[in-house]
């Protein structure tokens, strides 16, 4: 029998859903009406809405009164609180859905050991979903199972890639044209961590982005490996403390689709 998951741990996973849940109802409670977009331009593409910082700060709050020896680090604010536990929160992904009254974004919080990703929450609550995963006991969607897909024929696959203003567009261009060669069908939905979450769930065969952060994957690098997905060396290539690359797919489509756009799962 597989044995039991560490209390602690246990413990943090199911309090960061209630608190991920309460942070989500937060920000739908503030979610702009459908049209221009509501909030400031960070840079190309990438907006800060209100509601970013009230839910970093509502999560922080919350997670240092039930946890104030772990540590804590924000898309907005930065490494606030050290531990040998961290959690790490992207209060909205897919802020630019969200500046529209799309319903493509999510709230997550993934839990780092050291320097490895152990748990994560992802809630999407205009969409009604939550993924929740814990290292080595399964990765769930709305507390069922799920799996990466069997899908192996990259001409029957479905692959996203993530848009950046970091990225020199002939990049961007060279990567898209080396997966449509494949015959893949190729997404771009605005939200990486629940385009890293379709990946786990079977949605999507691939999701690659060339500039993302620890933030916008904490919480979904549990999830992929917990449904068998392959992911490329994100942490060990500079994720830790900064932007770097992140391919991820199902097992079979995975190799086909790093060679193809030289991203290395090693």
């Amino acid at each position: 029998m597989p044995s039991l998951p560490s209390p602690a741990l246990a413990y943090r996973l199911e309090a960061a859903r209630a608190v991920v849940h309460d942070a989500a109802r937060l920000a739908m409670s503030m979610r702009p009406p459908p049209g221009g977009p509501q909030g400031e331009l960070k840079s190309a593409q990438d907006w800060l809405t209100e509601t970013d910082g009230a839910v970093e700060a509502f999560i922080a709050q919350r997670m240092q009164a039930l946890f104030p020896e772990d540590g804590f680090q924000g898309e907005e604010g930065g490494i606030s609180r050290t531990g040998s536990l961290r959690w790490v929160v992207d209060p909205i992904d897919g802020t630019s859905n969200y500046a529209r009254g799309r319903c493509r974004w999510c709230v997550s919080l993934g839990l780092m050991d050291g320097d490895e990703p152990v748990a994560g929450v992802i809630d999407a609550p205009a969409l009604g979903e939550v993924y929740t995963a814990l290292r080595g006991y399964g990765a769930f969607l709305n507390g069922k199972p799920i799996k990466a897909s069997p899908i192996r024929d990259p001409a029957r696959s479905m692959i996203e890639m993530g848009w950046s203003g970091r990225v020199p567009k002939p990049v961007f261009m060279e990567k898209m044209d080396a997966i449509m060669a494949l015959g893949t069908m190729p997404r771009s939905g605005g939200c990486g961590a629940l385009a890293l979450a379709d990946v786990a769930s079977g949605r999507l065969d691939g999701y690659i982005e060339i500039v993302i952060n620890l933030w916008d994957v904490a919480a979904a690098l549990p999830l992929l490996a917990e449904a068998g997905a392959v992911v490329s060396p994100f942490l060990q290539n500079g994720g830790l403390t900064g932007g770097a690359t992140i391919l991820a797919a199902n097992p079979y489509i995975g190799p086909v689709l790093a060679e193809a756009v030289s991203i290395p799962l090693k």
